[in-house]
């Protein structure tokens, strides 16, 4: 048994003082008063920092100089678990933006060679494309792009990414009713992205679909008179929506009025790319973000914890919910949560230790 003790504990509910969290063979198996520690226990201090459940990044396309979503492999998911472990975030989606077929193959044998290799931290692979709108491409390569999918088209990779493929994002007004369902019937959960559906579009396809990919950018925008992506999920009673919380991708107020609107139905993701020069997506760090070759945002330099820090500062969102939006919310969005995202008996002890300028002390993370 081991005891987290002697710091702020926050369930994913409160924060408790002068509680321990105990653990065992990698589940948390009680949280006491630290007078209840058992002797016994081998104690872990956490010198009065907070501890919290461990952060999940849903999309992120690699880290440390090496870009899984270009140039997928075994080492470039253990660089960005690196970087994840980093930033707090103990379990991550590695994403691929629009690629080929060969790249997309390529990352779903790269995650079951890391998983067979015992690698930790992935909870799947998030596809971002390639059945997108070209007109809300971003940084995607348009010639890349696939417009209404037929069945054959997505049966080439569906069996090979059966149980690795665990997010998609995609256009529903390129997509038919018919390829949303044999997607979720192989148990992919759709996000909506890089779309210009309408508004009534979109709301059509949250009535099945209830995810959307980083709100506001890549999307149709809200007017007054044509709602739009973003309208339809502010106004849609259930759909959960990520969000890069960096000031680049999405102004600190807008996020403010998305959280006024929103409330637990936004969650964060870095959106992260790193270094590159090579391939199709070529990454220069620009300040403490990264664009492309003439000057488009193509990706956040942010960590989770960073995020996390944002959402407190500069937006004004408490500490517990903005906690919430980076574990609890995102283990919700991918069917997780009832092992990740809170501190409570039967959860895994994946754990963040942060100290009070959020700087990331410690992330403990076991495997599954």
């Amino acid at each position: 048994m081991t005891a987290y003790t002697n710091g702020h504990i926050f369930t994913g509910s409160e924060i408790l003082d002068n509680h321990t969290v105990l653990t065992q063979n990698g589940r948390i198996v009680g949280v006491v008063k630290t007078e209840e520690t058992p002797t016994e226990a081998e104690r872990i201090d956490l010198q009065g920092h907070l501890l919290a459940s461990a952060f999940i990044d849903i999309q992120i396309y690699g880290g440390n100089g090496h870009l899984f979503g270009e140039f997928p492999s075994v080492e470039a998911l253990k660089a960005t678990y690196d970087y994840c472990l980093a930033g707090g975030a103990a379990h991550f989606l590695p994403t691929v933006a629009t690629n080929s077929e060969t790249v997309m193959l390529a990352a779903i044998e790269a995650v079951r060679d890391y998983w067979a290799q015992g690698g930790k931290g992935v909870l799947g692979l998030h596809l971002e494309g390639p059945y997108l709108n070209a007109a809300k491409r971003g940084a995607h390569i348009e010639k890349l792009i696939k417009h209404h999918p037929s069945v054959s088209d997505i049966e080439k990779w569906l069996d090979k990414g059966k149980g690795i493929v665990k997010i998609m994002t995609l256009a529903p007004e390129v997509c038919s009713d018919a390829i949303v369902r044999l997607l979720q019937d192989n148990g992919i959960i759709l996000s909506v992205g890089h779309t210009n559906a309408s508004f009534e579009q979109a709301t059509t396809a949250f009535d099945t679909i209830g995810l959307a990919t980083h709100l506001f950018n890549a999307m149709s925008p809200f007017g007054h008179r044509a709602m739009g992506v973003v309208g339809a999920v502010f106004a849609h009673p259930s759909v959960k929506a990520s969000l890069v919380a960096d000031g680049h991708h999405v102004d600190f107020e807008a996020i403010k009025i998305a959280k006024k609107l929103m409330g637990e139905r936004l969650f964060l993701i870095t959106d992260a790319v790193t270094e590159n020069t090579e391939g199709g997506y070529s990454h220069r760090l620009e300040g403490d973000k990264y664009v492309i070759a003439d000057g488009t945002l193509s990706g956040s330099a942010l960590t989770m914890a960073k995020a996390v820090q944002n959402c407190v500062e500069k937006v004004g969102i408490s500490l517990e919910e903005s906690l919430r939006m980076a574990s609890l919310y995102p283990a919700q969005a991918v069917g997780w949560d009832k092992e990740l995202g809170r501190v409570a008996v039967g959860y895994r002890a994946d754990f963040v230790v942060l100290d009070k300028d959020f700087t990331v002390k410690n992330t403990f993370c076991h495997e599954f």
